[in-house]
């Protein structure tokens, strides 16, 4: 069960960010690549790999809660470019960034703006 659990969050991550993602989890190998693991067994093979939302509406609602976190920049920028790859729009991003100034704060919606114009400029130069 394990091992499946794990072999359907790998799959799923690498669909959700491609290259990125297994980036993300090589950087733990170093200090806790048993985070790694359970990153990849609970977020994407039991939670991004349920029924009931795509991947698009799963990136949109986590970009909202990233951003209104307000404190969670790398991850932000990580899950900005998943939305990218997922075919997500940039006015879908930008859109679900600006909606969390009501919720979260302007502040909040500004730092994910500017992290969100990272993201782009590194995408439109072709850097991962």
């Amino acid at each position: 069960m394990e091992n499946a659990r794990y072999e359907r969050g790998a799959k799923r991550l690498k669909e959700v960010d491609g290259s990125a993602g297994e980036r993300v989890i090589a950087s733990l190998a170093d200090i806790s690549p048993d985070f790694g693991r359970i990153i990849i067994e609970f977020g994407f093979g039991d939670i991004y790999s349920r029924p009931g939302l795509t991947l698009q509406q799963r990136e949109l609602a986590t970009i909202a809660a990233l951003t209104a976190l307000g404190n969670a920049r790398p991850q932000l920028k990580v899950h900005l470019a998943a939305a990218l790859h997922v075919s997500l729009s940039r006015t879908e991003i930008i859109e679900t960034i600006i909606q969390m100034a009501v919720y979260a704060g302007f502040p909040a919606a500004l730092n994910g703006l500017f992290a969100t114009k990272e993201v782009f400029a590194e995408h439109d130069s072709g850097r991962p």
